[in-house]
């Protein structure tokens, strides 16, 4: 146990130590083996009960539409159901590292600067694209939900937004990523493995087909990019923002026609599987999940 009480590294990741330290009490590996069992368990077995209870209660078509998120209620239910990751992540800590929900996250006040910082800045560089030459899609996008009906459905589907995006950085670079930390000292370990998982999970050849990798191979970078946000930052707040104005513009404004669309304004103009139509602007993702984690930087700088 004496290699886990060793003083914290210093440098850029100095302030990770915040987060890191309530999990060095419980370290060994097989109660994050156990924890991640746990939340499963629980977010799915949640996610069905809830599932259940609307089939009682709300009969109708978009009970099928839950799965492809291709109506605002489906969608709404699926984000909402995120939720439930947080529930289990809160009970694994809990047991299995005698550690609290507030402990993964960060501290709030520091979390809270953090997060409203970062989307300030975010939201100023997204004027800033917008003030860009018109981008061509090579096909005009089309229109999905009326603006009135998107407009009023826009609190729901932000706070959702921001339920499945925060549910995600509290697992990923919450609570998976500081248990390892406890663990192992190298950033190699306790970046990329959450990672790598974080990638798994948005690997969709069913629907992505010759992109699947690709898309997959993003997410990869992304989770990163967001790990080291978190480490620099020492709460989740940074990261959480970063994510929310990613997923807003993904499935709020421009989402795919393959799924995930019941609430967005617009669809893109190709499916996922579309080679020729999505691999181009794939670059640009990349470049534009860069300059943001960039400004995210530059907004938390000390």
């Amino acid at each position: 146990m004496q290699q886990h009480r060793r003083p914290p590294p210093g440098g850029s990741y100095r302030a990770h130590e915040a987060l890191v330290r309530p999990a060095r009490l419980q370290p060994q590996l097989w109660r994050l083996l156990l924890g991640m069992a746990l939340v499963t368990l629980v977010s799915l077995t949640a996610t069905v009960g809830l599932q259940m209870l609307l089939v009682a209660v709300a009969p109708g078509a978009w009970l099928a539409e839950l799965s492809q998120g291709s109506s605002p209620g489906a969608m709404l239910v699926m984000l909402g159901s995120f939720g439930f990751l947080v529930l289990g992540v809160a009970l694994a800590a809990r047991l299995l590292h005698r550690r609290g929900l507030i402990s993964v996250i960060g501290a709030l006040p520091p979390l809270v600067w953090q997060f409203s910082r970062v989307s300030l800045y975010l939201l100023g560089l997204s004027l800033l694209l917008l003030l860009l030459p018109p981008y061509d899609m090579g096909a005009p996008m089309e229109p999905n939900l009326r603006f009135g009906h998107w407009l009023a459905l826009l609190p729901l589907s932000l706070l959702a937004v921001l339920v499945q995006t925060g549910s995600e950085e509290i697992v990923f670079r919450g609570y998976i990523q500081q248990a390892l930390a406890a663990r192992f000292r190298h950033p190699a370990v306790w970046i990329l493995l959450p990672s790598g998982l974080f990638a798994l999970g948005h690997y969709l050849p069913a629907e992505a087909g010759d992109n699947a990798l690709l898309i997959a191979l993003w997410a990869g970078v992304f989770g990163v990019l967001m790990a080291d946000l978190t480490a620099r930052a020492g709460t989740l707040g940074p990261a959480m923002a970063v994510h929310f104005f990613n997923n807003v513009a993904a499935l709020l404004l421009f989402a795919s026609p393959s799924s995930l669309n019941g609430l967005a304004l617009y669809l893109l103009p190709y499916e996922l599987a579309d080679v020729q139509g999505l691999r181009p602007w794939m670059a640009v993702d990349f470049a534009t999940m860069v300059v943001s984690w960039l400004a995210a930087r530059l907004a938390i700088r000390r």
